[in-house]
């Protein structure tokens, strides 16, 4: 029952929200042709004025513009009902307004007498200048950064959308993160573009201000003179003040709401309020403080300059620099002390030998923060995407990465190993973003050259206020944590047959057999030792075949292993096996296959030479060998200059030396043997290669 009752006032508030917006739409246009009497006026004009006060605070209090996404459909809506209430409002004023000075309410009479003295030129000149500082610089500022804006949003979203594919490609962000990127990115760009339109309509409100204003003043004059024989200062005096008080208390919320669209569309920074971030970077620094009070004592200390209002203020500076410089010493005092070193042993123990890390990563001190957990750093966390995504790619988990700061690099320095063995080095520069020329981008840009370390493309360190400009020129821009991260992936990309040990094969046949430990128990260690194994899993994935269908692998090998015990050959009868996924990560889909082949006469020169050769590989003459690299490279580079992958196709017992033989040279080149092409797909040779080239 109580869940019944519960669930209808879910539905009943739903359909209150639904009908909410509508209902509110129509009692505004209500307003414009039904008459209002001077209470309900009252009640209304105090709810615009509460309405906009909530829409500023609001506004302040937004971390991003998205945060707060609804303004410019709210900037709509109260513009629409404050022309309502003046349209209200003059209809009273001009049918009561002989009455007295409350006959439009008591708000109006507030705002025309209280507020301006009842001095109707005061109130007018009030009026003015509200509508100028509204008009000319408030509403004029927020449109023109609205507009602004939303150009360089709409310039920026090609290179924003290449970054994101490119965290999700590097497995730094998962689909469902890079969905909620664009997601965010269009909108940010709907946003500014609503904005820049909205903003219009404060303009335009505030232009209605002024002819509302006069047209009210004359209808006015000319109501009580002709209709109510009131005489020329009366009718002036009274219709006059009436309007001023109808055209303050329109414009003041109007002010309020021109205010918070400004503080919307010039926030900077998503990770603060604007309250947040005034404090901490105004009013933090006690140097300033004491800067200031120095300079409005002295001017306190000028006769005939009011001394005690200057010395009254240089004194409330200096005490809140003394309290911003205590609450510094205070932060800095909860620093964590270091952890006491333990006493110096005099005998050496095996405690001093420390293993060499499978993957490491040495950074220098400036560095430290991007992988300090207490600093939340963005590094650590990119790392653990791309082992994890490496998992999903490859099918083995590998070791983990080891960061440890390194005094003796370069204080923004990095390096990567293997195994305790260098592979990658390079420099960042923390707070800055590396903006990479991916080959076409639209001019330079005014930053520090340099070179991309994972692919060698060249790049520029730019300040973070250039990104979005860099964006829209079509440079792909990253901070230093992606760049370090992405470097770490390549590099583990390159080395992932090596980081496949004998704990990592064992681990992977462990995680196999507990869905199939029959199939496991049969394979190892009774016909195939857990080396070989280790080194069949290490041939497919040097020639990046991912060995997550390991329950192929493993019934291939049980089928064969008790007639061959060669890896090289087991590993052949492992890809023919995995055909289907290996054409398919190749050729997507199941089109036709463009590849390259070997001319007839080349191909029975490679068969005799690997016949004749004693080893597993050819001994080619080495002219012929030189044109046969340089011709494979050449079709290979045709190949991506159009958009293929490149692929040689060859004879089977051709496909392990000739793939050994061309790997260091032409490394994108994938070689398959004609007994790994599935019976459904089409071949067809766009290119021959021939050993005459």
């Amino acid at each position: 029952m109580n869940i019944s009752m519960a669930a209808g006032r879910i539905l009943e508030g739903r359909l209150l929200r639904q009908i909410g917006a509508p209902v509110v739409i129509l009692m505004i246009l209500a307003m414009l042709v039904l008459p209002l009497p001077a209470f309900l006026l009252d009640v209304l004009f105090t709810f615009n004025i509460t309405l906009s006060i909530m829409v500023m605070l609001v506004a302040m209090n937004a971390r991003k513009p998205l945060d707060f996404s609804v303004f410019p459909t709210v900037l709509l809506v109260t513009t629409l009902m404050r022309l309502a209430l003046n349209v209200a409002s003059t209809r009273l004023v001009l049918l009561e307004g002989h009455t007295g000075p409350d006959a439009a309410g008591k708000v109006i009479e507030a705002f025309g007498h209280f507020l301006v003295g009842g001095n109707m030129a005061v109130g007018f000149v009030v009026f003015a200048i509200l509508v100028v500082i509204n008009f000319v610089v408030i509403t004029k500022g927020a449109g023109r950064i609205a507009e602004v804006g939303a150009r360089f949003t709409l310039d920026a979203m090609p290179g924003k959308q290449m970054a994101i594919d490119a965290d999700l490609n590097a497995g730094l962000i998962g689909e469902d993160d890079a969905r909620k990127r664009r997601k965010e990115i269009s909108q940010e760009a709907d946003f500014y573009g609503a904005m820049d339109g909205a903003s219009k309509f404060v303009r335009g409100d505030a232009i209605a201000g002024i002819l509302i204003l006069f047209i009210n003043i004359i209808g006015g004059m000319v109501v009580g003179m002709i209709q109510h024989d009131m005489p020329f200062a009366a009718a002036g005096r009274q219709y006059v003040l009436l309007t001023v008080g109808d055209g303050l208390v329109s414009q003041i919320p109007a002010l309020i709401i021109s205010v918070a669209a400004g503080l919307v569309v010039s926030r900077v920074g998503d990770d603060q309020d604007v309250g947040e971030q005034v404090v901490g970077q105004m009013f933090n620094n006690p140097g300033v403080w004491y800067i200031t009070a120095a300079i409005v004592g002295s001017l306190g200390m000028i006769p005939g300059m009011p001394n005690i209002a200057f010395l009254s203020l240089a004194g409330i500076a200096s005490w809140a620099g003394y309290a911003a410089g205590k609450r510094k010493k205070l932060e800095a005092a909860t620093v964590t002390k270091e952890p006491e070193l333990k006493p110096e042993t005099n005998e050496a123990s095996w405690a001093d030998v420390s293993p060499v890390d499978i993957i490491g990563l040495e950074v220098g001190y400036r560095l430290v923060p991007l992988v300090d957990k207490s600093q939340d750093g963005e590094l650590l966390k990119r790392i653990r995407g791309l082992r994890k995504k490496f998992a999903s790619d490859m099918g083995f988990l590998p070791a983990p990465v080891h960061v440890r700061d390194n005094l003796q690099l370069k204080p923004t320095g990095y390096r990567i190993s293997i195994k305790g063995v260098e592979v990658g080095e390079s420099e960042v520069s923390p707070g800055e973003f590396l903006a990479i020329n991916p080959g076409r981008v639209a001019g330079p840009l005014d930053g520090r050259a340099t070179k991309d370390p994972t692919f060698n493309l060249p790049a520029f360190w730019i300040s973070p206020g250039l990104r979005d400009h860099a964006h829209a020129l079509g440079y792909t821009v990253v901070d230093a944590s992606t760049v370090v991260s992405t470097h770490v992936n390549h590099i583990v990309q390159t080395h992932a047959a090596e980081l496949l040990g004998r704990q990592e094969t064992q681990a992977l046949l462990d995680h196999i057999a507990q869905e199939s430990p029959k199939l496991v128990e049969d394979l190892v260690p009774k016909l195939l030792s857990l080396s070989a194994l280790q080194r069949v899993l290490q041939n497919l994935i040097t020639e990046e075949v991912s060995i997550r269908d390991m329950r192929t692998i493993v019934e291939t090998l049980s089928e064969y292993a008790p007639r061959i015990q060669d890896p090289v050959d087991l590993t052949t009868h492992v890809r023919v096996a995995l055909s289907r996924s290996i054409t398919q990560s190749i050729f997507p889909g199941a089109g036709e296959m463009q590849v390259i082949a070997l001319e007839s006469a080349i191909e029975r020169t490679l068969m005799q030479s690997l016949a004749s050769s004693q080893v597993d590989s050819m001994g080619l003459e080495p002219g012929l060998a030189e044109r046969v690299l340089r011709s494979t490279s050449r079709a290979a580079e045709h190949q991506q200059d159009i958009g293929l992958p490149a692929v040689l196709l060859v004879p089977a017992p051709l496909r392990w030396s000739l793939s050994k033989f061309l790997r260091k040279v032409v490394p994108d080149l994938k070689v398959l043997s004609n007994a790994e092409i599935p019976d459904h797909r089409t071949i067809r040779v766009v290119q021959v290669i021939g050993g005459g080239d």
